[in-house]
């Protein structure tokens, strides 16, 4: 009986000693969007570890050959970012948004498809961008808050640092058509679109 007890209690210890190292573990650090002197935006770090929250895709077979953005867009947000918005509608100040971009995987067909055991569809092939938003009221106030930066719309390595990219390349467009969701492409993804329908 003494045994049995023991055993319980050993195994009620480590249970405990487990969930005490679980709650002192220290939470996932929050990326600040960081700036130089110049206000160019350093590269973010860790950003395919974010919820992804989908990838349009408009590709050039699809678009008589001259799509305007003929890559997927991978979009991730930090999840603390992304419970706020989904209690509130709006993105909170600091947060980032990054859409990096990959083309498709070696088209077999003129619309850029290809077939594969799934069957004809697209593929991602090889990364080719990175872009980023930051949402920061005081520095970005004539552009609805936010600021776009493009790291490169090429083949890996992408540019450390980003200038903050005109009005008529970016913003403006989010501005003028349907972006209307502080400043974002809500319906293009689910998750902002529809909430989280899991819980």
């Amino acid at each position: 009986m003494r045994k049995a007890v023991s055993i319980v209690t050993l195994g009620l210890a480590a249970v405990t000693a487990s969930m005490l190292m679980l709650a002192q573990r220290p939470a996932a650090p929050k990326t600040k969007a960081a700036f130089d002197a110049k206000g160019q935006l350093k590269r973010p770090e860790g950003y395919r570890r974010w919820v992804f929250l989908g990838a349009p895709l408009t590709p050039h077979g699809l678009n008589g050959g001259k799509a305007g953005f003929p890559e997927f867009h991978h979009v991730y947000v930090e999840e603390n970012n992304l419970n706020a918005f989904l209690k509130t509608g709006s993105f909170p100040e600091g947060t980032v948004i990054v859409k990096e971009l990959t083309r498709v995987l070696n088209p077999s067909f003129p619309d850029g498809s290809r077939n594969e055991p799934s069957g004809r569809g697209y593929f991602n092939g090889a990364f080719s961008g990175m872009d980023v938003t930051v949402k920061d009221s005081k520095r970005f106030s004539g552009t609805n808050n936010w600021g776009f930066f493009n790291f490169g719309h090429h083949a890996l390595p992408y540019s450390d640092w980003a200038k903050e990219s005109s009005k008529a390349e970016c913003a403006g467009c989010h501005q003028s058509y349907v972006a209307k969701t502080d400043m974002t492409w809500v319906q293009f993804y689910p998750l902002l679109r529809d909430g989280d329908i899991t819980k």
